[in-house]
């Protein structure tokens, strides 16, 4: 199966502002790239790759004053392979993890383990452990909060989803997130992008998404807390603590967004875009 992705991000500046933009595709999925990733801005300015802490691709570049706009367009060779489930996974115990994990069970900016901590074990501290309970938190919190595009915030915490019951897919996220930790099971934070492949076609806008990963035996496996379903043809973007650690776009000033288009969706061997259905 291939996967086209990409982006379209426009924004309007009235001085020269630095950006740097997290949309690239994970490095792991280059060599599934078919031809290279075009990427352009328009006015042209000059374009610098580096790696974050989490070995992100993070693109840094200079906006001149007026308006501006990022494209990246890539055609990935995808597997087809549904997220896997493995319910004979299970958890570690704290002393057998290993060092590289354990960061992934503290309180971060939008992740306040101690806030969830005593819900968290009174309502998955009797389910059994391993993927049956992550699997009971992901479930608990995809019935908990409502989807609600319209009231995406920068400022909303893992706890204020839990109070507002709302969100978006970070808050979902960043609230599974939250009691995953406080039961010392090790999560992170994915964004990327999911079309629907495999899926009925939703009627709105594609956007990037977010999603977690959990660790056990020995090795990360996807949850979504808002979809709630396995999918096909993910492409990872960026991983971390939690949405602080992977935003789309740092600007270095003020900024007006003014377009945003984004897409994910299965291809034939001219590019032209196939019934995601076709992939079910």
């Amino acid at each position: 199966m291939r996967v086209r992705v990409g982006h379209e991000i426009s924004i309007s500046v009235t001085q020269p502002t630095p950006l740097i933009f997290m949309v690239a595709p994970e490095i792991a999925r280059h060599r599934d790239f078919i031809g290279e990733e075009q990427v352009s801005t328009d006015p042209s300015v000059p374009v610098h790759n580096y790696y974050d802490r989490y070995n992100n691709i993070c693109r840094r570049m200079v906006a001149p004053a007026g308006n501006f706009t990022l494209r990246g367009d890539v055609t990935l060779q995808d597997g087809g392979d549904w997220d896997e489930i493995n319910p004979a996974a299970q958890e570690l115990r704290a002393e057998d993890l290993p060092d590289e994990v354990l960061g992934f069970l503290t309180a971060s900016r939008y992740v306040e383990n101690d806030l969830v901590s005593q819900e968290a074990w009174d309502l998955f501290g009797n389910v059994t452990p391993g993927w049956t309970r992550v699997q009971a938190v992901v479930d608990h919190v995809h019935g908990l909060l409502q989807f609600d595009y319209g009231t995406a915030s920068v400022y909303r915490t893992a706890a204020g989803a839990r109070q507002g019951g709302i969100g978006v897919c970070r808050d979902f996220a960043h609230l599974g997130l939250a009691y995953l930790r406080a039961m010392n099971i090790p999560a992170r934070y994915v964004n990327g992008y999911v079309g629907d492949i495999g899926v009925p076609k939703v009627d709105a806008p594609m956007d990037f998404a977010a999603w977690t990963e959990v660790y056990l035996s020995g090795k990360w496996y996807t949850f979504d807390p808002r979809n709630n379903e396995p999918r096909k043809g993910r492409v990872v973007v960026a991983r971390g603590h939690d949405a602080a650690d992977v935003p789309l776009m740092n600007s270095f000033g003020a900024h007006t967004l003014t377009g945003f288009t984004v897409w994910c969706h299965p291809v034939d061997e001219q590019g032209n875009e196939l019934d995601g259905m076709d992939f079910a």
